[in-house]
């Protein structure tokens, strides 16, 4: 895991000593483990973990004006520094408009500033410590330096409402630990905290002008080309070229044996449209987008296509003729990876343990099998069904607009899915609801259905479009937790309605699109973490800031059209010169995953009951094992349940696990520090201490 991590004191040469360590108000002294000082006192500023050399760049104005950019960042160092001096007259924005995937610091004086990202892929989180401010791209460090306890509040708010902001608000699992909102950046004054949003976000009063469609898309194709451009001139890691002799395989074959990438570019080739769009402009761009030559595959310069063959599951014959039809371009060199029952989801219940808990961690050796056949920088379309397709609830902004007319396709598309011809008016109805429904009320509406324990929803796609037509709703584990759990929730989403400024400011689309992006990008940042292979880089450009606001310039209406993101990836991809696509390309293929997640609960079952036995949810009052167990037990019988609730549980329950039993800090100096061990379950919630 790679992070930044700094503080800022309330007083000059109080919040550290250079490169010796930090100084805390007991007088410890401590240091991130593995880390590299980029700047010194009065407010240090350390990277830490594998960072590669082009990863982490530094603009200096003089000793008190400076910049630090890391991560994949597109721009000249002649950018950076009219950037640097831009910023040190205030403005943010354009610190946060260069292509590619980093997280920029800015120290002018004794004002630091820390920009986050619009979707949440690159979190910032700050604590209180030592009379000032501790920041960092990770919460766990933060709970380490601080020593802090679970927040069960949180937890319990990411089974219930994982999608609701007003519940999970600034919190994140370690009590005293915050987390600052995608489109903001904290601002540290001597010490002092302040977050400031640097994006403007369209008024719930005031309707957005028109966007041009053919602009919008342009503007689109033009953000995803800079994004993997910016990619592709970075400069090539090459680790570890051939990782020693193995009787009867190449490198390539050595490297994959060992879990580890082949060098140069790749991108995932699994049929879906966002990730073939990112394979065919990385491979159409000029240079060198692939393997090095005499390397890797021994493809000279062709970029590494994967496409990953699910045999426990099956039925993906007509992806796999896609992508190998997309693979004949001459500049592509096409792998497809083949796994059974032991890349199922939940086969693997053994793992790293990753700074915040999240779904994909029943997933992760499935991903990572799929991976160490990727390249050392690998794309993928992750996040692109967030910030193309619609969300339900743009329904109700279309009303709001007086749009009603574009409404008749995308309503007229789910009657014939469903084959009833009331669907029309019980979606217009909800929209119309949704539309005419104050943000307060629905917090509270949701605060309710939550103490009432009303969980039931229509099936099919109506019934999610339906479902989701609301300020919130509840989360899909929500049914499976403790009465005081839920009431737990219902009293933070109450909470919520009276803090100053708590609503969004934004029409009920919008604002449900952001929390979903949100969502995924969080659950995305621990799947990197999980699915982590040394040396291996995951590029997701469609969470990049150019890019989601490219996006979000899309037209509403555009973009609520039934197969709206293909049809604008299918454009995007004519305008960058790529035209010949096979038949039935951008696909939607969402079974595979569900028939994967419950085979591999049928697979999994003994050792996830074993899991529930004495799990600590139910040591910490949020659910109980009786019921997680039977709910289990009917998911293996096939009931219809939903799955990625009982992944959600899961998840947490090994997240919690793997934190527990970890020994050792992020940090090191006075021998107390170099004893102590990572944040444990609150004692009112417990029964349960940290081990030593």
């Amino acid at each position: 895991m790679r992070w930044l991590v700094g503080w800022s004191s309330t007083a000059t040469g109080a919040a550290g000593t250079g490169s010796a360590g930090a100084t805390g108000q007991d007088g410890e002294t401590v240091h991130p483990v593995g880390s590299q000082l980029l700047w010194g006192d009065p407010d240090p500023l350390w990277a830490v973990g594998d960072w590669r050399p082009d990863e982490v760049r530094t603009i200096r104005a003089d000793a008190q004006t400076r910049l630090a950019v890391l991560g994949t960042c597109g721009a000249t160092d002649e950018q950076l520094r009219v950037g640097l001096f831009a910023a040190r007259g205030g403005a943010l924005r354009h610190l946060t408009a260069w292509p590619g995937s980093y997280t920029a610091v800015v120290q002018v004086g004794r004002r630091v500033t820390v920009c986050g990202d619009l979707a949440g892929a690159r979190p910032v989180f700050h604590t209180p410590w030592a009379g000032g401010t501790a920041y960092a791209t990770a919460a766990l460090p933060l709970a380490d330096l601080t020593e802090a306890n679970l927040d069960f509040g949180h937890l319990a708010a990411l089974l219930a409402a994982p999608e609701v902001p007003a519940a999970l608000h600034d919190s994140t699992p370690y009590e005293g630990v915050r987390r600052v909102p995608p489109g903001h950046a904290l601002i540290l004054r001597a010490g002092a905290r302040e977050i400031a949003g640097y994006e403007p976000v369209a008024s719930l009063a005031v309707a957005a002008p028109p966007a041009d469609p053919d602009s919008a898309v342009g503007a689109l194709r033009d953000a995803l080309v800079d994004a993997v451009r910016a990619r592709l001139s970075a400069p090539r890691h090459v680790p570890d070229i051939d990782p020693g002799p193995v009787p009867g395989m190449g490198p390539a074959e050595r490297r994959a044996a060992r879990g580890m990438p082949v060098p140069g570019i790749g991108a995932d080739l699994s049929g879906g449209p966002a990730s073939g769009t990112l394979a065919l402009l990385a491979a159409g761009l000029p240079g060198m987008p692939g393997t090095l030559l005499g390397h890797g595959t021994g493809a000279g310069e062709r970029l590494l296509a994967v496409t990953f063959n699910d045999l426990a599951v099956g039925g993906r014959d007509a992806e796999l003729e896609r992508a190998g039809t997309l693979a004949a371009n001459p500049r592509l060199h096409h792998v497809v990876v083949t796994g059974g029952e032991e890349v199922l989801p939940y086969a693997d219940l053994e793992g790293p343990l990753t700074d915040e808990p999240g779904p994909s961690l029943v997933a992760a050796a499935r991903h990572r099998a799929r991976l160490a056949s990727g390249s050392a920088d690998h794309f993928t379309g992750h996040g692109a069904r967030q910030v193309l397709d619609a969300h339900p609830a743009r329904l109700a902004d279309l009303l709001m607009d007086r749009k009603r007319r574009h409404l008749v396709r995308p309503v007229a598309a789910l009657a014939r899915a469903d084959g009833s011809v009331m669907v029309p008016a019980r979606v217009y109805g909800a929209a119309r609801r949704l539309a005419r429904t104050p943000y307060r009320a629905g917090l509270e509406a949701l605060a309710d259905r939550l103490l009432q324990r009303h969980f039931d929803e229509p099936g099919g796609a109506v019934g999610a479009s339906l479902a989701a037509l609301a300020w919130g709703r509840p989360g899909p584990a929500a049914r499976w937790l403790t009465g005081e759990a839920l009431a737990e929730v219902s009293v933070r989403l109450q909470g919520a309605t009276h803090r100053s400024g708590s609503g969004p400011g934004q029409r009920p689309g919008d604002y449900r699109a952001r929390a979903a992006l949100t969502r995924h990008a969080a659950d995305l940042r621990v799947l990197e973490q999980a699915a982590e292979i040394r040396s291996q880089r995951l590029h997701t450009p469609f969470l990049d800031n150019q890019v989601v606001r490219a996006c979000r310039a899309l037209p509403e209406a555009l973009r609520v059209q039934p197969g709206a993101r293909a049809a604008i990836l299918r454009t995007v991809l004519e305008g960058a010169g790529v035209g010949e696509l096979p038949p039935g390309w951008g696909a939607p293929s969402h079974a595979p995953a569900a028939v994967a997640a419950r085979a591999g609960l049928r697979v999994a079952v003994d050792p996830l009951m074993d899991l529930f036995a004495t799990p600590l949810l139910a040591e910490a009052g949020l659910v109980e094992a009786r019921v997680v167990r039977k709910a289990l037990r009917a998911a293996v019988a096939g009931e219809p349940l939903p799955l990625d609730g009982l992944a959600d549980l899961v998840s947490l329950e090994l997240w919690l696990r793997r934190l527990l039993s970890r020994r050792g800090t992020c940090w090191t100096g006075t021998p107390a520090r170099a004893r102590a061990v990572p944040a444990g379950i609150a004692p009112q919630r417990g029964a349960l201490a940290p081990g030593r």
